[in-house]
């Protein structure tokens, strides 16, 4: 069997028909070979888009911003209450409170002095309609006892914000003791506050048992440690030593 396969590979017969250039089959085709045109690749930088964009007959659209009119934006107001202790100091800083609400936010402010609260409502003017919260947000951290120029980061920055608690939620204390922790947190002419305050970046406002804490949310964390463990009993030294660690580690992310 062997010897027959080689007689038939030297006699030219090969399993599979054979097709050579130039020769007509059986069916009478010509099988020839044909010449492919070299394929060009171009690449277009994306300079070159933008310089074709140009060229165009017509020119891209430009669509003003609706106005909050237009959006179908209503009025809305926000009515922060004034209290009794904060009434004076409004008084007095009423002009500066007022100035970056009504000129930068085309905000439209009143006091309603029978409701004793001050009143915030947007306009045809006010770009955008957040920042009627952000007034609000502001104006309530005043009355909470926090000073102007304070309470102004509010409006310029987003990752503020202000928490609240009393020390009756960190342990019940009643009569002289719950006095002498107040003072302790305060301390002499304010200075544990104030050393609370520059190690930890925010600021607290102390209104009788109440505690207010204004900064971002990592750093208003660390000074309600601090205080939580004044109101415990620990000794204002013990609180500076972890203070300068905190504001070591604060300096280093920086």
């Amino acid at each position: 069997m062997d010897d027959d396969l080689e007689d038939e590979k030297e006699g030219g017969t090969e399993y599979g028909p054979i097709r050579r250039g130039g020769q007509s089959s059986e069916s009478g085709i010509v099988f020839q070979p044909t010449e492919v045109e070299d394929v060009i690749v171009e690449t277009i930088d994306e300079d070159n888009k933008h310089d074709g964009e140009a060229d165009l007959p017509y020119s891209k659209p430009h669509f003003p911003a609706l106005t909050p009119k237009e959006q179908g934006i209503k009025k809305q107001m926000r009515r922060i209450a004034v209290p009794a202790h904060r009434m004076t100091p409004l008084k007095a800083a009423w002009v500066q409170l007022i100035e970056p609400v009504v000129e930068h936010m085309k905000l439209q402010v009143r006091m309603n002095t029978k409701r004793r609260a001050v009143e915030i409502r947007n306009s045809e003017h006010t770009p955008d309609i957040g920042y009627l919260q952000k007034a609000s947000d502001y104006m309530k951290a005043f009355m909470l006892g926090f000073d102007q120029p304070d309470a102004v980061a509010l409006l310029r920055l987003d990752d503020l914000f202000i928490q609240s608690f009393e020390v009756k939620d960190v342990k019940r204390l009643q009569g002289d003791h719950l006095s002498r922790c107040i003072g302790r947190i305060a301390g002499k002419d304010g200075k544990t506050k104030y050393a609370i305050e520059n190690a930890t970046r925010t600021r607290i406002s102390l209104c009788e048992d109440k505690i207010h804490i204004l900064g971002s949310f990592a750093n208003i964390k660390l000074a309600r440690d601090s205080i939580c463990s004044l109101i415990l009993g620990s000794a204002p030294g013990k609180v500076y030593t972890k203070l300068r660690t905190v504001s070591k580690r604060l300096q280093e992310r920086i």
